[in-house]
């Protein structure tokens, strides 16, 4: 037992298991079954290669650490882009994602106006961001295997030029309801893209080592920027209209067009199977299933043969003399990295791709029966907590705009700096505690990882989500006693729950099962926004049967339910992935 962690005794090598110990064996082991050891004692002399190929580390690091994925050695390659150039994507990605997510909160200061503006319900008003978030989740459904198969960037691109274009429509809608309506659709179908595939460029440009803090970032833009877009939009609307807020996001994604089109490239690319070694492929007739992963510490003699800076070609050749030359391909230009396209990502048809995230749905771990696995701990963990934050932000301005505290719309978005400071507070702690207490959990555990220490990290979801549903629910109750600034403060502590929760999920994701993540975050796309879009329809009816009190504490009892569920999957988690290694859902269906 591995920390807490039950040990499978039917494979031989479980998805994602390590070893504590590199050995020329090891080695062979490596190139099958992705297997290696995190931390490596300097004890062999002898060079480990990967089908013939001398593995590659990161020196850079306290400790020298053996590269997962193993890079290959083309010059395209993202993984042997300079660290700078990939920081710089993800920067540019996230940047765009804020914008583009900001469209999800848009409306929560304003729902009032609005709806008196349009001269519609509140339940329709409060419809307003359900359909929005509805069109993200079906357009999710197709982006996906359309990056599977064609890459990212256009998606990207197309997204971000929709996005601009549904802004200004938005704006010009005027007293038009439908028209605002179909706006927002498409808004959301112009989300889409960076709510599937941010997450998932994180796996393309970074070793696992390498993702912790960048998932946090991404994690951040994801879900947690879009706080601050209330406390904008309130002013906004009070000073210019509401109709500005969509013009002013439009203004801002116009400018950052150039630098998406310019210096975002493609970031998937094909390599050989046998260096993804966080991937699950067939090798030889053989189901090999494992990404490992270790911190090791090489002879003198191989460090001097196998010096790797993340980010730059290895210094020497590494292949070996039975291994015949390869020629190196030709770097890329700027302007070939401005392509929308570079080729198929995959040799699967896109049709099989269309339908693979949908059995994921119906996999018994979605319900947490027998089993509890990743794609239903993702759902549950991330994409329910996310549906609580939308819960409120409907129900907000009715609490504050209402008697006894009378608020504005300026004020009513001025209580989403709360939320917006609990965003940054999560994206710091989760950042530093994910890599952290991944590397303690490996030390303690003689140098051997497993996925389930990313779920560490709920303990701290638990904590801070309980605080934040319970508080928010006891203060917003008797806002004339406690004021706003108790109820804003829960709801602070609400989304640093919201945001270390979405990162343990995500990196559990990655780490485990990279070679489906982009189907993972497909399940967590549709989850999290069609339980959103549901609770729009009932939230006001809830607030108004059973009171904001009531509702929260309701709520707040699911929220902790959920959390606890994590307990069993760390325990048999390995148990888990070896069951559905050994009985893939998407082989049994043909979708492989």
């Amino acid at each position: 037992m591995g920390l807490g962690v039950l040990e499978d005794r039917k494979l031989g090598r479980v998805p994602a298991a390590v070893r504590d110990k590199v050995t020329d064996s090891d080695a062979d082991d490596f190139a099958t079954t992705g297997t290696s050891n995190i931390y490596e004692e300097d004890t062999s002399t002898n060079d480990h290669t990967l089908h013939g190929v001398s593995l590659k580390y990161d020196r850079t690091t306290s400790k020298p650490t053996i590269l997962v994925p193993q890079p290959s050695d083309d010059p395209n390659d993202p993984l042997n882009w300079p660290l700078w150039r990939r920081d710089m994507i993800l920067a540019i990605l996230s940047f765009v994602t804020i914008l583009c997510t900001t469209l999800s909160s848009i409306m929560a200061a304003n729902t009032v106006t609005i709806a008196e503006y349009e001269m519609i319900t509140f339940v329709q008003a409060a419809l307003l961001t359900g359909y929005h978030l509805c069109g993200v989740g079906v357009a999710g459904v197709l982006i996906v295997p359309t990056a599977r198969v064609w890459g990212k960037r256009h998606l990207f691109i197309i997204g971000h030029i929709l996005m601009i274009v549904s802004c200004i429509w938005a704006g010009a809608s005027g007293h038009n309801h439908k028209s605002l309506l179909w706006a927002r659709i498409f808004q959301g179908v112009a989300l889409a893209p960076f709510e599937a595939l941010v997450n998932a460029c994180v796996g393309d440009l970074y070793y696992v080592h390498e993702r912790g803090k960048r998932m946090a970032v991404s994690n951040v833009s994801l879900f947690g920027a879009a706080f601050l877009t209330p406390v904008l939009v309130g002013k906004i609307t009070k000073s210019l209209g509401w109709q500005w807020s969509f013009y002013f996001v439009a203004i801002f994604l116009g400018a950052a067009l150039p630098f998406m089109i310019m210096f975002v490239p493609e970031t998937a690319f094909r390599r050989p199977n046998y260096l993804n070694t966080d991937f699950r492929h067939k090798n030889n007739g053989s189901d090999s299933s494992d990404s490992s992963w270790q911190l090791s510490e090489p002879s003198n003699e191989e460090a001097k043969d196998n010096d790797f800076t993340p980010g730059g070609l290895a210094t020497r050749s590494t292949l070996r003399t039975e291994v015949s030359a390869v020629p190196m391909p030709q770097k890329d230009s700027f302007w070939q990295s401005m392509r929308l396209f570079n080729g198929r990502k995959t040799d699967d048809h896109f049709f099989k791709l269309f339908l693979r995230p949908f059995p994921l749905f119906f996999h018994p771990g979605i319900l947490w029966k027998t089993h509890a696995n990743f794609y239903s701990k993702a759902c549950l963990i991330q994409g329910v907590l996310i549906g609580w934050a939308v819960f409120i932000g409907v129900i907000l301005a009715i609490v504050f705009l209402g008697p006894p505290l009378w608020f504005e719309e300026d004020k009513t978005g001025y209580l989403y700096t709360g939320a917006f400071i609990g965003a940054i507070i999560g994206l710091i702690l989760a950042g530093f505690l994910s890599d952290t207490m991944n590397k303690a959990m490996i030390r303690l555990n003689h140098g051997k990882y497993e996925p389930e220490f990313r779920i560490l990290l709920v303990i701290f979801q638990l904590v801070f989500s309980g605080m934040g549903l319970y508080g928010f629910g006891y203060t917003a109750s008797d806002v004339e006693r406690y004021h706003w600034l108790l109820p804003d403060v829960f709801f602070a502590f609400l989304i640093i729950g919201m945001v270390m929760g979405a990162v343990a999920s995500a990196l559990y994701i990655v780490d485990a099962h990279r070679e489906i993540a982009v189907e993972a975050f497909t399940c967590l796309l549709v989850f999290k926004n069609m339980f959103s879009f549901v609770l729009t329809f009932y939230a006001y009816k809830w607030f108004a049967y059973g009171g904001v009190k009531h509702t929260m504490i309701v709520v707040g009892s699911i929220q902790v339910g959920i959390c606890l569920l994590s307990i069993p999957m760390y325990v048999f988690g390995k148990w888990n992935r070896s069951f559905f290694a050994r009985h893939d859902i998407l082989d049994m269906l043909h979708l492989r």
